[in-house]
């Protein structure tokens, strides 16, 4: 998987399943995936090795792809804007179905 796939699925797994997170873990994946700090920049904030900072960031990845195995949420989130897209593409001139389809997609 590409670097930037790989941050996009990360973030994304994040928006679901971040709340089931500790507040550290937490904080360590924001940290390096949204901001973009590097490992040596968190260990510095967190006063850490750099090697513990990658070891978390590993073990708390492997727990999102983990929720993500079990609940299907962004698989399901997917499969559901993949759905709304061909809609809206194959009804573009029905306005009220372009309607409602838009309050789906504010939904998500």
């Amino acid at each position: 998987m590409i670097d930037i796939e790989k941050t996009v699925k990360i973030n994304m797994l994040l928006d679901f399943y971040g709340n089931l997170l500790t507040k550290k873990k937490l904080e360590y994946l924001q940290l390096y995936y949204k901001e973009d700090l590097s490992l040596q920049e968190i260990a510095s904030i967190y006063h850490v090795s750099r090697n513990a900072v990658y070891d978390m960031i590993q073990r708390t990845i492997k727990q999102l792809e983990s929720y993500e195995n079990k609940l299907h949420l962004l698989e399901k989130f997917t499969k559901r804007q993949a759905i709304i897209r061909k809609l809206e593409a194959t009804f573009k001139d029905n306005k009220p179905l372009l309607k409602f389809l838009k309050q789906l997609d504010d939904i998500e």
